[in-house]
Protein backbone atom coordinates (compact mmCIF):
# COMPACT_ATOMS: atom_id res chain seq x y z
CA UNK A 1 0.00 0.00 0.00
CA UNK A 2 1.12 3.63 -0.75
CA UNK A 3 1.21 5.73 1.94
CA UNK A 4 -0.67 9.29 1.17
CA UNK A 5 1.46 12.52 1.85
CA UNK A 6 0.43 14.42 5.01
CA UNK A 7 -0.81 18.14 4.10
CA UNK A 8 -0.68 20.87 5.92
CA UNK A 9 -4.56 21.90 5.85
CA UNK A 10 -7.45 19.63 6.87
CA UNK A 11 -8.73 17.08 5.10
CA UNK A 12 -12.32 17.17 4.44
CA UNK A 13 -12.69 13.10 5.08
CA UNK A 14 -10.33 13.14 7.20
CA UNK A 15 -9.72 14.35 10.74
CA UNK A 16 -8.20 18.16 11.07
CA UNK A 17 -4.68 18.11 10.64
CA UNK A 18 -2.08 21.04 12.19
CA UNK A 19 -1.88 24.11 10.23
CA UNK A 20 1.90 24.54 11.04
CA UNK A 21 4.21 25.97 8.23
CA UNK A 22 1.61 27.00 5.94
CA UNK A 23 2.34 30.95 4.30
CA UNK A 24 0.80 33.62 2.43
CA UNK A 25 0.88 33.98 -0.68
CA UNK A 26 2.51 37.49 0.06
CA UNK A 27 4.99 35.71 1.82
CA UNK A 28 5.71 33.59 -0.52
CA UNK A 29 5.81 36.03 -3.26
CA UNK A 30 8.18 38.24 -0.98
CA UNK A 31 10.64 35.33 -1.04
CA UNK A 32 10.62 34.49 -4.21
CA UNK A 33 11.46 38.12 -4.62
CA UNK A 34 13.89 38.38 -2.31
CA UNK A 35 15.77 35.02 -3.91
CA UNK A 36 15.58 36.72 -7.47
CA UNK A 37 16.89 39.95 -6.55
CA UNK A 38 19.02 39.27 -4.96
CA UNK A 39 21.20 36.54 -7.41
CA UNK A 40 19.87 38.62 -10.40
CA UNK A 41 21.42 42.32 -9.61
CA UNK A 42 22.76 42.71 -13.27
CA UNK A 43 22.01 40.42 -16.19
CA UNK A 44 22.37 40.98 -20.16
CA UNK A 45 19.13 40.16 -22.18
CA UNK A 46 19.18 39.83 -25.86
CA UNK A 47 15.98 39.34 -27.32
CA UNK A 48 13.44 41.12 -29.75
CA UNK A 49 11.42 44.42 -28.59
CA UNK A 50 7.32 44.00 -28.36
CA UNK A 51 4.32 46.32 -27.48
CA UNK A 52 6.37 49.38 -26.57
CA UNK A 53 4.78 52.19 -24.92
CA UNK A 54 5.88 55.14 -23.70
CA UNK A 55 3.69 56.75 -21.08
CA UNK A 56 3.01 60.12 -20.05
CA UNK A 57 5.48 59.97 -16.87
CA UNK A 58 8.41 59.55 -19.35
CA UNK A 59 8.22 55.64 -18.29
CA UNK A 60 8.96 52.93 -20.94
CA UNK A 61 7.24 49.47 -20.58
CA UNK A 62 8.27 47.00 -23.35
CA UNK A 63 8.42 43.37 -23.91
CA UNK A 64 11.88 41.23 -24.77
CA UNK A 65 11.00 37.93 -26.59
CA UNK A 66 12.79 35.31 -28.47
CA UNK A 67 11.48 31.93 -30.24
CA UNK A 68 10.39 30.15 -27.30
CA UNK A 69 9.70 32.60 -24.17
CA UNK A 70 9.00 36.51 -23.16
CA UNK A 71 9.82 38.72 -20.49
CA UNK A 72 8.52 42.02 -19.20
CA UNK A 73 10.39 44.67 -19.27
CA UNK A 74 9.98 49.08 -17.64
CA UNK A 75 13.01 51.34 -18.38
CA UNK A 76 12.21 54.20 -15.90
CA UNK A 77 12.24 58.18 -17.48
CA UNK A 78 15.74 58.65 -15.33
CA UNK A 79 17.27 56.15 -18.34
CA UNK A 80 15.12 57.06 -21.08
CA UNK A 81 16.34 60.43 -21.17
CA UNK A 82 19.96 59.67 -22.13
CA UNK A 83 18.74 56.93 -25.07
CA UNK A 84 20.31 58.12 -28.52
CA UNK A 85 17.54 56.33 -30.42
CA UNK A 86 13.34 55.46 -30.07
CA UNK A 87 12.73 51.71 -29.17
CA UNK A 88 10.72 50.03 -31.64
CA UNK A 89 8.56 46.93 -32.25
CA UNK A 90 10.63 44.81 -33.98
CA UNK A 91 14.13 45.79 -33.16
CA UNK A 92 16.47 43.22 -31.88
CA UNK A 93 18.08 44.91 -28.71
CA UNK A 94 20.78 44.19 -25.73
CA UNK A 95 19.22 45.32 -22.35
CA UNK A 96 20.61 45.47 -19.09
CA UNK A 97 19.31 45.79 -15.82
CA UNK A 98 18.16 43.96 -12.74
CA UNK A 99 15.33 41.73 -12.08
CA UNK A 100 12.93 42.57 -9.85
CA UNK A 101 9.10 41.04 -8.88
CA UNK A 102 6.12 42.97 -9.41
CA UNK A 103 4.77 41.39 -5.86
CA UNK A 104 0.83 42.65 -6.73
CA UNK A 105 0.30 40.20 -9.81
CA UNK A 106 3.13 37.56 -8.85
CA UNK A 107 4.74 38.62 -12.08
CA UNK A 108 8.78 39.39 -12.19
CA UNK A 109 10.20 41.93 -14.87
CA UNK A 110 14.01 43.31 -15.22
CA UNK A 111 14.35 46.69 -14.96
CA UNK A 112 16.40 48.07 -17.61
CA UNK A 113 19.54 50.66 -16.77
CA UNK A 114 20.65 50.92 -20.43
CA UNK A 115 19.51 49.53 -23.79
CA UNK A 116 21.65 49.12 -27.04
CA UNK A 117 20.72 47.98 -30.40
CA UNK A 118 22.26 44.76 -32.03
CA UNK A 119 24.62 45.13 -34.68
CA UNK A 120 24.01 48.90 -35.47
CA UNK A 121 24.92 51.33 -33.46
CA UNK A 122 22.21 53.70 -31.11
CA UNK A 123 23.22 56.85 -33.18
CA UNK A 124 22.46 55.43 -36.61
CA UNK A 125 19.26 54.20 -35.94
CA UNK A 126 18.59 57.62 -34.25
CA UNK A 127 19.96 58.91 -37.38
CA UNK A 128 17.87 57.02 -39.84
CA UNK A 129 14.39 57.94 -37.32
CA UNK A 130 14.86 60.91 -37.43
CA UNK A 131 15.58 61.34 -41.19
CA UNK A 132 12.16 59.56 -41.89
CA UNK A 133 10.41 61.82 -39.69
CA UNK A 134 11.56 65.21 -41.44
CA UNK A 135 11.19 63.61 -44.97
CA UNK A 136 7.61 62.52 -44.46
CA UNK A 137 6.94 66.36 -43.26
CA UNK A 138 8.91 67.65 -46.78
CA UNK A 139 11.73 69.34 -44.92
CA UNK A 140 13.89 67.93 -47.92
CA UNK A 141 11.28 68.84 -50.56
CA UNK A 142 13.75 70.81 -53.29
CA UNK A 143 10.56 73.45 -53.63
CA UNK A 144 11.05 74.48 -50.34
CA UNK A 145 15.05 75.44 -51.04
CA UNK A 146 15.85 79.35 -51.39
CA UNK A 147 17.94 80.89 -53.65
CA UNK A 148 20.63 82.76 -52.04
CA UNK A 149 21.29 86.68 -52.10
CA UNK A 150 22.77 88.07 -55.10
CA UNK A 151 25.00 90.69 -52.52
CA UNK A 152 24.39 90.32 -48.83
CA UNK A 153 24.67 93.34 -46.79
CA UNK A 154 24.61 91.47 -43.13
CA UNK A 155 25.37 87.58 -42.28
CA UNK A 156 24.53 85.72 -39.43
CA UNK A 157 26.80 83.02 -38.24
CA UNK A 158 25.73 80.42 -36.16
CA UNK A 159 28.68 78.87 -34.15
CA UNK A 160 31.82 78.34 -31.49
CA UNK A 161 33.67 81.17 -30.72
CA UNK A 162 36.44 78.74 -29.98
CA UNK A 163 35.97 76.88 -33.35
CA UNK A 164 38.83 77.26 -36.54
CA UNK A 165 35.33 77.47 -38.43
CA UNK A 166 34.60 81.52 -37.19
CA UNK A 167 38.02 82.02 -37.98
CA UNK A 168 37.85 80.39 -41.53
CA UNK A 169 34.64 82.30 -42.05
CA UNK A 170 35.82 85.96 -41.16
CA UNK A 171 39.19 85.38 -43.09
CA UNK A 172 37.32 84.00 -46.84
CA UNK A 173 34.28 87.32 -46.18
CA UNK A 174 37.24 89.52 -44.99
CA UNK A 175 39.35 89.12 -48.47
CA UNK A 176 36.11 88.67 -50.63
CA UNK A 177 33.33 91.05 -49.05
CA UNK A 178 35.16 93.74 -46.71
CA UNK A 179 31.87 95.94 -47.04
CA UNK A 180 29.66 92.90 -45.29
CA UNK A 181 28.63 93.00 -41.69
CA UNK A 182 29.01 89.88 -39.87
CA UNK A 183 26.52 89.00 -37.00
CA UNK A 184 28.00 86.36 -34.30
CA UNK A 185 25.30 84.27 -32.39
CA UNK A 186 27.85 82.13 -30.19
CA UNK A 187 26.86 78.64 -29.24
CA UNK A 188 27.52 75.12 -28.01
CA UNK A 189 28.73 72.76 -31.12
CA UNK A 190 28.72 69.47 -29.43
CA UNK A 191 27.49 67.96 -26.18
CA UNK A 192 24.93 68.53 -23.70
CA UNK A 193 22.26 71.45 -24.76
CA UNK A 194 24.43 72.25 -27.60
CA UNK A 195 20.71 71.48 -29.97
CA UNK A 196 18.78 73.87 -27.83
CA UNK A 197 21.03 76.75 -28.39
CA UNK A 198 21.89 76.56 -31.82
CA UNK A 199 18.15 76.01 -32.77
CA UNK A 200 17.67 79.58 -30.36
CA UNK A 201 20.42 81.14 -32.33
CA UNK A 202 18.56 80.47 -35.88
CA UNK A 203 15.86 80.89 -35.04
CA UNK A 204 17.03 84.99 -33.59
CA UNK A 205 19.09 85.51 -36.04
CA UNK A 206 16.26 84.96 -38.47
CA UNK A 207 14.17 87.47 -36.85
CA UNK A 208 16.92 89.96 -36.58
CA UNK A 209 16.33 93.12 -38.78
CA UNK A 210 18.87 93.20 -41.96
CA UNK A 211 20.02 89.82 -41.95
CA UNK A 212 20.18 88.62 -45.66
CA UNK A 213 21.47 85.15 -45.07
CA UNK A 214 22.75 82.62 -42.17
CA UNK A 215 25.53 80.21 -42.06
CA UNK A 216 25.28 77.66 -39.21
CA UNK A 217 28.01 74.63 -38.75
CA UNK A 218 31.35 73.79 -37.32
CA UNK A 219 34.40 71.90 -38.05
CA UNK A 220 34.85 67.97 -38.16
CA UNK A 221 34.58 65.34 -35.99
CA UNK A 222 33.37 62.01 -35.22
CA UNK A 223 29.19 61.01 -35.52
CA UNK A 224 29.19 61.63 -31.57
CA UNK A 225 30.44 65.11 -32.12
CA UNK A 226 28.47 66.49 -34.67
CA UNK A 227 25.18 64.78 -33.54
CA UNK A 228 23.70 68.30 -31.96
CA UNK A 229 23.12 68.91 -35.90
CA UNK A 230 21.41 65.76 -36.14
CA UNK A 231 18.55 66.69 -33.92
CA UNK A 232 15.11 67.35 -34.84
CA UNK A 233 14.67 70.94 -33.29
CA UNK A 234 17.65 72.13 -35.20
CA UNK A 235 16.40 70.77 -38.47
CA UNK A 236 13.10 72.11 -37.82
CA UNK A 237 14.67 75.83 -36.93
CA UNK A 238 16.84 75.52 -40.09
CA UNK A 239 13.21 74.94 -42.12
CA UNK A 240 11.71 78.08 -40.34
CA UNK A 241 13.86 80.46 -40.96
CA UNK A 242 12.87 83.67 -42.66
CA UNK A 243 15.84 83.97 -44.95
CA UNK A 244 18.43 81.20 -46.79
CA UNK A 245 20.30 79.29 -44.44
CA UNK A 246 23.91 77.53 -45.29
CA UNK A 247 24.07 74.43 -43.54
CA UNK A 248 28.36 73.95 -43.55
CA UNK A 249 29.14 71.08 -40.19
CA UNK A 250 32.17 69.20 -40.47
CA UNK A 251 33.87 67.87 -43.64
CA UNK A 252 33.15 67.53 -47.15
CA UNK A 253 32.35 63.43 -46.35
CA UNK A 254 30.12 64.47 -43.05
CA UNK A 255 26.49 64.65 -43.75
CA UNK A 256 24.24 65.78 -41.44
CA UNK A 257 20.13 66.56 -40.88
CA UNK A 258 20.66 70.21 -40.98
CA UNK A 259 22.54 69.72 -44.69
CA UNK A 260 19.62 67.35 -46.09
CA UNK A 261 17.34 70.50 -44.49
CA UNK A 262 18.95 73.76 -44.97
CA UNK A 263 18.70 75.48 -48.62
CA UNK A 264 22.44 75.32 -49.72
CA UNK A 265 24.87 72.74 -47.94
CA UNK A 266 28.51 73.76 -47.92
CA UNK A 267 31.42 71.19 -47.68
CA UNK A 268 33.23 73.08 -45.26
CA UNK A 269 32.94 76.34 -43.22
CA UNK A 270 35.20 78.18 -45.70
CA UNK A 271 33.09 76.78 -48.70
CA UNK A 272 29.74 78.41 -46.76
CA UNK A 273 31.52 81.87 -46.62
CA UNK A 274 32.89 81.71 -50.38
CA UNK A 275 28.87 80.51 -51.13
CA UNK A 276 27.10 83.47 -48.96
CA UNK A 277 29.50 85.98 -51.11
CA UNK A 278 29.09 84.88 -54.25
CA UNK A 279 26.45 87.56 -55.34
CA UNK A 280 29.38 90.12 -55.20
CA UNK A 281 32.07 88.30 -57.43
CA UNK A 282 29.25 87.15 -59.94
CA UNK A 283 28.17 90.87 -60.42
CA UNK A 284 32.28 92.46 -60.50
CA UNK A 285 32.65 89.83 -63.19
CA UNK A 286 29.31 90.33 -65.03
CA UNK A 287 30.31 94.46 -64.61
CA UNK A 288 33.37 93.67 -66.47
CA UNK A 289 31.91 91.07 -68.92
CA UNK A 290 29.83 94.43 -70.25
CA UNK A 291 32.21 96.67 -70.43
CA UNK A 292 34.82 94.45 -72.11
CA UNK A 293 31.46 94.09 -74.69
CA UNK A 294 30.81 97.93 -75.03
CA UNK A 295 34.32 98.89 -75.87
CA UNK A 296 34.19 96.14 -78.63
CA UNK A 297 30.63 97.38 -80.21
CA UNK A 298 32.25 100.85 -79.82
CA UNK A 299 35.67 99.91 -81.54
CA UNK A 300 33.57 97.69 -84.63
CA UNK A 301 31.12 99.98 -84.81
CA UNK A 302 34.16 103.09 -85.84
CA UNK A 303 35.74 100.03 -88.22
CA UNK A 304 32.95 99.48 -90.29
CA UNK A 305 32.47 103.28 -90.67
CA UNK A 306 35.59 103.90 -91.67
CA UNK A 307 35.51 101.18 -94.09
CA UNK A 308 32.00 102.39 -95.71
CA UNK A 309 34.14 105.35 -96.04
CA UNK A 310 36.34 103.80 -97.70
CA UNK A 311 34.45 101.56 -100.28
CA UNK A 312 32.20 104.68 -101.49
CA UNK A 313 35.53 106.92 -101.92
CA UNK A 314 36.94 103.83 -104.39
CA UNK A 315 32.93 103.72 -106.38
CA UNK A 316 33.27 104.32 -110.10
CA UNK A 317 32.12 107.56 -111.45
CA UNK A 318 32.36 109.31 -108.20
CA UNK A 319 36.16 110.26 -108.98
CA UNK A 320 33.91 112.34 -111.74
CA UNK A 321 32.34 114.51 -108.95
CA UNK A 322 35.23 116.20 -107.18
CA UNK A 323 33.23 118.75 -105.57
CA UNK A 324 30.22 116.72 -104.50
CA UNK A 325 33.00 114.06 -103.14
CA UNK A 326 34.73 116.13 -101.28
CA UNK A 327 31.36 118.14 -99.76
CA UNK A 328 30.54 114.23 -98.86
CA UNK A 329 33.78 113.27 -97.61
CA UNK A 330 33.82 116.33 -95.35
CA UNK A 331 30.50 115.43 -94.14
CA UNK A 332 31.11 111.77 -93.78
CA UNK A 333 34.29 112.75 -91.66
CA UNK A 334 32.10 114.84 -89.66
CA UNK A 335 29.65 112.14 -89.02
CA UNK A 336 32.49 109.68 -87.92
CA UNK A 337 34.23 112.35 -85.70
CA UNK A 338 30.57 112.75 -84.39
CA UNK A 339 30.07 109.11 -83.81
CA UNK A 340 33.34 108.67 -82.41
CA UNK A 341 32.88 111.39 -79.49
CA UNK A 342 29.88 109.92 -78.97
CA UNK A 343 30.42 106.56 -78.48
CA UNK A 344 34.12 107.54 -76.54
CA UNK A 345 31.83 109.66 -74.14
CA UNK A 346 29.29 106.47 -73.57
CA UNK A 347 32.10 104.51 -72.81
CA UNK A 348 33.60 106.84 -70.66
CA UNK A 349 30.67 107.56 -68.37
CA UNK A 350 29.60 103.36 -68.22
CA UNK A 351 33.60 102.83 -67.24
CA UNK A 352 33.16 105.97 -64.72
CA UNK A 353 29.92 104.57 -63.09
CA UNK A 354 31.83 100.96 -63.00
CA UNK A 355 34.68 102.47 -60.97
CA UNK A 356 32.28 103.99 -58.89
CA UNK A 357 30.39 101.15 -57.86
CA UNK A 358 33.90 99.40 -57.20
CA UNK A 359 34.65 102.00 -55.05
CA UNK A 360 31.58 101.82 -53.11
CA UNK A 361 31.76 98.35 -52.56
CA UNK A 362 35.59 98.78 -51.30
CA UNK A 363 34.99 101.77 -49.26
CA UNK A 364 33.30 99.87 -46.36
CA UNK A 365 35.32 98.48 -43.72
CA UNK A 366 33.85 96.22 -41.16
CA UNK A 367 37.16 95.37 -39.54
CA UNK A 368 36.51 97.56 -36.57
CA UNK A 369 32.99 96.63 -36.18
CA UNK A 370 33.88 92.99 -36.41
CA UNK A 371 36.34 93.44 -33.42
CA UNK A 372 34.09 95.90 -31.35
CA UNK A 373 31.72 92.81 -31.35
CA UNK A 374 34.51 90.81 -30.83
CA UNK A 375 35.44 92.46 -27.46
CA UNK A 376 31.73 92.76 -26.46
CA UNK A 377 31.33 89.04 -26.67
CA UNK A 378 34.56 88.02 -24.92
CA UNK A 379 33.48 90.63 -22.17
CA UNK A 380 30.16 89.04 -22.00
CA UNK A 381 31.99 85.01 -21.70
CA UNK A 382 33.81 86.57 -18.80
CA UNK A 383 30.58 87.60 -17.20
CA UNK A 384 29.39 84.52 -17.89
CA UNK A 385 31.95 82.17 -16.51
CA UNK A 386 32.24 84.79 -13.52
CA UNK A 387 28.02 84.13 -12.94
CA UNK A 388 28.67 80.40 -13.36
CA UNK A 389 31.14 79.66 -10.88
CA UNK A 390 29.25 81.44 -8.68
CA UNK A 391 26.24 79.34 -9.20
CA UNK A 392 28.05 76.42 -9.42
CA UNK A 393 29.73 76.96 -5.75
CA UNK A 394 26.27 77.33 -3.97
CA UNK A 395 25.24 74.70 -5.67
CA UNK A 396 28.06 72.46 -4.19
CA UNK A 397 27.53 74.07 -0.84
CA UNK A 398 23.91 72.81 -1.03
CA UNK A 399 25.07 69.57 -1.90
CA UNK A 400 27.53 69.42 1.06
CA UNK A 401 24.71 70.56 3.45
CA UNK A 402 22.42 67.87 2.12
CA UNK A 403 24.79 65.31 2.21
CA UNK A 404 25.63 65.91 5.51
CA UNK A 405 22.20 65.80 6.78
CA UNK A 406 21.95 62.37 4.38
CA UNK A 407 24.85 60.79 6.59
CA UNK A 408 23.47 61.80 9.61
CA UNK A 409 19.93 60.33 8.90
CA UNK A 410 21.39 57.54 7.63
CA UNK A 411 21.02 53.72 8.99
CA UNK A 412 24.80 53.27 8.54
CA UNK A 413 25.30 56.04 10.58
CA UNK A 414 23.47 55.13 13.23
CA UNK A 415 25.34 51.36 13.77
CA UNK A 416 28.22 53.59 13.51
CA UNK A 417 27.72 55.47 16.33
CA UNK A 418 27.64 51.76 18.41
CA UNK A 419 23.99 50.50 17.62
CA UNK A 420 23.23 47.38 16.12
CA UNK A 421 20.52 45.81 14.62
CA UNK A 422 19.40 42.00 14.96
CA UNK A 423 18.05 39.20 12.80
CA UNK A 424 16.71 35.68 12.90
CA UNK A 425 18.84 33.27 12.42
CA UNK A 426 17.52 33.11 8.60
CA UNK A 427 18.16 36.75 8.49
CA UNK A 428 14.23 36.95 7.00
CA UNK A 429 13.20 39.34 9.94
CA UNK A 430 14.44 41.58 12.10
CA UNK A 431 14.01 40.83 16.23
CA UNK A 432 12.53 43.80 18.13
CA UNK A 433 10.92 42.08 21.15
CA UNK A 434 12.70 39.15 23.06
CA UNK A 435 9.42 37.48 23.48
CA UNK A 436 9.71 36.66 19.28
CA UNK A 437 13.33 34.37 20.35
CA UNK A 438 13.64 31.44 22.92
CA UNK A 439 17.26 30.33 24.89
CA UNK A 440 19.36 28.37 22.27
CA UNK A 441 17.75 29.92 19.34
CA UNK A 442 20.83 31.23 16.80
CA UNK A 443 20.64 35.17 15.70
CA UNK A 444 22.80 37.37 13.27
CA UNK A 445 23.93 40.79 14.41
CA UNK A 446 24.63 43.02 11.90
CA UNK A 447 27.29 46.04 13.06
CA UNK A 448 29.00 48.89 11.53
CA UNK A 449 31.25 46.87 9.97
CA UNK A 450 30.79 43.47 9.44
CA UNK A 451 28.16 40.91 11.38
CA UNK A 452 28.34 38.70 13.84
CA UNK A 453 26.93 34.88 14.88
CA UNK A 454 25.17 34.26 18.07
CA UNK A 455 23.23 32.39 20.34
CA UNK A 456 20.78 33.36 23.14
CA UNK A 457 21.77 31.97 26.56
CA UNK A 458 19.56 34.47 28.42
CA UNK A 459 16.61 36.79 27.99
CA UNK A 460 15.73 39.80 30.42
Amino acid sequence: MTATPSLPFADPQGPQTSAHGVITVTELTSQIGTVLESNFTEVWVEGEIANSRLWKTGHLYFTLRDEHAQLKAVMFRSAVRYLRFTPEDGLRVIARGRVSVYEPKGEYQIVCEHLQPQGIGALQIAFEQVKRKLKDDGLFDPERKRPLPLLPRQIGVVTSLDGAALRDILQVLTRRHRTAHVVIYPTRVQGEGAATQIAEGIARLSQAEGIDVIIVGRGGGSLEDLWAFNEEPVARAVAAATVPVISAVGHETDVTLSDFVADVRAATPSAAAELAVAGRTDLVNHVDQLTGRLRATVFDTLRRSRTSVLELDRRPGVTGWPARLTSHGRHTAELTHAISITLREALASRLSHVHAMRIRLDTREPGRRVEATRTRLVAAGERLGAVLAHRRQKLRDHVSHLTGRLEALSPLGVLARGYAVCWDDEQTRILRDSATVSVGDNVAIRLARGRLSARVTGKK
